[in-house]
Order: structure tokens, then sequence, then C-alpha cells
């Protein structure tokens, strides 16, 4: 893997795009293949039956997040290791104020096509799409987010695409919360990515709550577009996966402002500041101290959840990597 090395981390020396190597089969083998032959036509029907029919009847959020229960169901991921901070497990029922709720921002590590069916389970939430050049979301749905994870990362979105603020859809859905993906595309979960600016849209007062996904064994994950099959067999092909979610404190855009507003001695005066000093280099507006200051609470908040590292890389050098890898191996 030599020749990656120029996509690792200078600091850390993370390679977060590699794929996880798999595991040699061994006396396993008729195991595997039997366990995915039976699961495959299983896993099929009842994704299908979900996205083709049950999504569009009225059978309520209850209804259909026991239809996605059942689709996390076949390939056995039942075992759900939850830890939300400051609640002693076994008291999660009295500390209910500590789970995203409706009209509050989830902010979720991206490692796999499993992080969307999950967060659908669980807290029936809007699904949005980051770019890393822009403050704006675009809206998508449960199968888009889906495909996302297998899809090739992208720094601008695609002609056409309705792109719309955080606090837009907060007030248009006070029901339900947001997923944001600030990484903005998907990592094998060994490190977090340079964060989107779009959490920086989302409303002052607004819960953000940082949440870290991460699986055992790890090689559900996908980091390399178009890793369908390999996804399939990894996924059914062995007895049981187990999800390991940590959920963070929420933050504030207001709180953070106050924690990091600079004193009147020191601030520096608008007067001076052209309004092009404001742009950066892409023409994206520069965040403000307190705003990186929010970037670099939820970042930090992820990799501590995820007991990993920030990394200095992002969606360009995730192209990169993607181009390299394709000229000298297949993906499938």
């Amino acid at each position: 893997m030599e020749r990656y090395s120029q996509f690792r981390d200078r600091g850390s020396g993370i390679a977060p795009f590699l794929p996880i190597p798999v595991e040699p089969l061994g006396l396993q083998t008729p195991l595997r293949i039997f366990l995915f032959c039976f699961r495959l036509p299983l896993f099929i029907f009842v994704t299908l039956s979900y996205f083709l029919i049950l999504q569009w009847l009225p059978i309520g959020s209850l209804g259909k997040k026991a239809a996605l229960w059942c689709i996390l169901g076949v390939p056995s991921i039942w075992w759900i290791d939850l830890q939300v901070d400051g609640v002693r497990k076994g008291s999660l029922k009295q500390q209910q104020a500590r789970l995203p709720q409706p009209g509050s921002v989830i902010a979720s590590s991206f490692t796999s096509p499993i992080d969307a069916v999950y967060l659908a389970a669980i807290f029936d939430p809007i699904f949005t799409a980051s770019y890393p050049n822009t403050r704006q979301v675009e809206r998508i749905s449960l199968f888009q987010a889906i495909l996302r994870a297998f899809a090739s990362p992208a720094t601008q979105p695609a002609p056409g695409a309705l792109m719309v603020d955080v606090s837009s859809l907060v007030e248009k859905y006070p029901n339900r919360p947001i997923v944001l993906f600030p990484e903005c595309t998907t990592t094998n979960g060994r490190g977090i990515l340079t964060l989107s600016n779009s959490l920086l849209s989302v409303p002052p007062k607004t819960k953000i709550f940082p949440v870290s996904l991460r699986y055992t064994p790890m090689d559900i994950v996908t980091p390399l577009p178009g890793s369908y099959m390999s996804l399939l067999w990894t996924l059914l092909g062995k007895p049981t996966h187990c999800i390991r979610v940590r959920i963070a404190e929420c933050i504030t855009r207001s709180q953070n402002a106050i924690d990091t507003a600079p004193s009147l001695a020191t601030a520096k005066s608008t007067y001076n500041t052209n309004y092009l000093d404001t742009l950066d280099r892409d023409g994206q507006e520069l965040a403000s101290s307190s705003e990186k200051a929010l970037l670099d609470n939820v970042g930090e908040s992820l990799a501590r959840l995820g007991r990993v590292k920030r990394v200095g890389l992002g969606v360009k050098e995730k192209q990169e990597f993607s181009r390299a890898w394709s000229k000298s191996r297949r993906t499938w």
C-alpha cells in the first residue's frame, strides 16, 4: 500500500480511504456461503418491499421503523451498544433530553450505508447531503442516503440540485430531526475528515448532537465507491454484526459563540476588512473564529466518540485516491 502513502494524514499516518482487509475464510467457508445464499433472497425481498411499497403506505412512523428493523435483522444486526455522554447505563429512560429530539440536528459519522438505515430506524429523520464548498445542504431521501455511501465523492452539488439552509429544514420539519453527514463522503472509520461548513447554517439555538457509528467486525464499511457486492458478501456472510453507537452532549452555535467571543480590546475592526478578504481561494466564505470553534467542537466530539483522530484530508483527496485505486485495482 506504499503507492497510496500520499493519501495518509501527514500528522498521524492514518489512511481513511483504504478498504478494510478481508479476513481469510478458512474453515468457515461452508458456513459463510450458506449464510449468504440463505439471506440474500430474504434481504432483497424485505428491502424491495420497503422501498417499493411500505414507505409509500400510511403505516405511520412506527410501522416504517419496524420495517427498517426487519432489513437490519436479516444480516443479524441486532446487538446495539449504545452509550450517551453523561448518562449511566440503565438510566437512559430518565435522560431522554440527552438524545436527539425533533427539531434538533444529528451530525453523524459516515462509513457505511447501514448508517442511514440505523438512523432512520431509530429517529425517523430528514436526511441531507453536505458538500465541502457550501453552507447549504441538499435534502435527500433515505434511499439516496444509502446510495451516497457507494457514490463517488463530489465537491459540488449536481446541476439543478435544490440547495437549502439547515435552518429552513428545521423550520419546515419541526417534528423530525435533521441528519447531516458533515464529512461529505465515506471513510473506513479510522479517522474523521475535514468537516463541511453546512453545520454553520444550523440555527443558533438548535441542538447539534454528534453521533458516532462503528461496526464490529469493521469490514462492512464502504470507503471505496461502487463496492456493492463486497458489502453484500461481508454483510450477509457473517453470523452477526454489532453497531457501537455513541452520542455526545449537544452543542449549539449560540453557546459556542459565547465561549469564543473575543474581547472588545482585541476584536478586529470590520472597517479595515475588505469583503474579498472573507473569501477563500475557492470562493467560499471563510468561517469566523466562533464558527471554526463550532466545527472543531463537532469534529473533536466525533473523533473522541469513535476513538479515532481527526485527519487533514477531505473530499478532494478522496477523489484523487479513488482515481489512483481504480487504475490498478477493481472494485466489486
